[in-house]
């Protein structure tokens, strides 16, 4: 189903706008479609944290995704997937961010704090965390980069850790930031993951929460799943390596949007356990109301009506020339 154009209604967020558009997070603020004002955000809150610590890093490193994402890196092809698009991406940054943000403001132990090389390797993690959904120019064996479904966590910590080494980061920071994309994906259980139990293991349950509360929270979260998750599901299915961790199973978009309900409770539970209820944080960044949640909550009972309507359109952040799937994809589904 092509892109749509945003769906606008009257904003009710912390910095007041005219209107609320689809490409907008959830304080109704931050255009999500958008790298540059996402990386103002997180930069500034980076520097609230740590006012003498450079930035430089993290200003590379969101021109570089602008770039790859768009096609500039000769490397590799334009996004290609529509539900992991940039601004998926972007949004799980944001949302990172505040998620690192709530946690140094919740401190109580000076040698609990982050500082400013964790929250750089924390934010380089959300920043590349569905790299691997990106082909290859050379790859001739992939025609899409949903195929990749499987195997896009292991294909982006490889890609990370060199960039990480690139931007001057030590080894060890590297390689940690390699690790933490695994927080994000079902290839390994989080408290499988080996990483220790400080506070490595807690960067990389605040990321594995971002991804979650970032995407689940998205005013067209349902619209996505239902036009642009179940494709990539199809196609992540028929490009699946043997042996590998097998994708869910839906007999169309409408059928992963009446199950959302019960994936709603099972993100809850991981939330909850192997992931620290690290959610918590986003509570503190915001003083009071935990906006992810509530929008999470919004979305998971709107899909349980089966009456519900869905006529939001998801903004289009593709290139126009690029397919992100087959026309007769689901005719090889089938």
């Amino acid at each position: 189903m092509p892109c749509g154009q945003s769906y606008p209604y009257t904003a009710r967020g912390e910095t007041p706008v005219a209107i609320h558009r689809n490409d907008y997070d959830v304080t109704h603020s931050i255009r999500t479609t958008d790298p540059t004002a996402v990386a103002a955000a997180v930069v500034r809150l980076y520097h609230e944290l740590f006012p003498l610590a450079p930035a430089e890093p993290l200003e590379r490193a969101f021109a570089q995704l602008e770039r790859s994402y768009n096609g500039g890196d000769l490397s590799y092809w334009p996004c290609e997937t529509e539900y992991h698009d940039i601004q998926h991406v972007l949004d799980v940054t944001l949302a990172m961010a505040r998620l690192m943000d709530g946690y140094q403001r919740s401190l109580r132990a000076a040698d609990q704090t982050l500082g400013p090389e964790l929250y750089t390797v924390g934010a380089l993690a959300a920043l590349f965390h569905d790299f691997g959904y990106l082909r290859k120019r050379n790859d001739h064996r992939h025609r899409y980069g949903a195929e990749y479904t499987i195997t896009h966590v292991s294909r982006g910590a490889v890609f990370l850790r060199a960039y990480a080494r690139g931007l001057g980061l030590s080894d060890t920071l590297a390689v940690l930031g390699g690790t933490l994309l695994h927080f994000t994906g079902y290839e390994r259980r989080p408290e499988a993951i080996r990483i220790g139990a400080g506070l490595w293991r807690r960067l990389g349950e605040l990321l594995g929460t971002a991804d979650i509360i970032a995407q689940m929270s998205d005013r067209c979260y349902l619209e996505k799943c239902r036009d642009r998750l179940y494709p990539e599901f199809v196609l992540g299915a028929l490009g699946a390596p043997r042996a590998a961790v097998p994708l869910p199973s839906f007999a169309s978009g409408a059928d992963l949007v009446a199950k959302t309900p019960t994936f709603y409770e099972h993100a809850v539970r991981r939330l909850n356990l192997p992931l620290g209820r690290a959610y918590e944080y986003a509570a503190r960044h915001f003083g009071g109301a935990n906006l992810y949640i509530d929008a999470m909550r919004r979305n998971a009972a709107y899909a349980a009506d089966g009456a519900a309507v869905l006529r939001r359109k998801p903004p289009c952040t593709l290139l126009p020339e690029v397919q992100p799937y087959p026309r007769d994809l689901f005719g090889l589904a089938r």
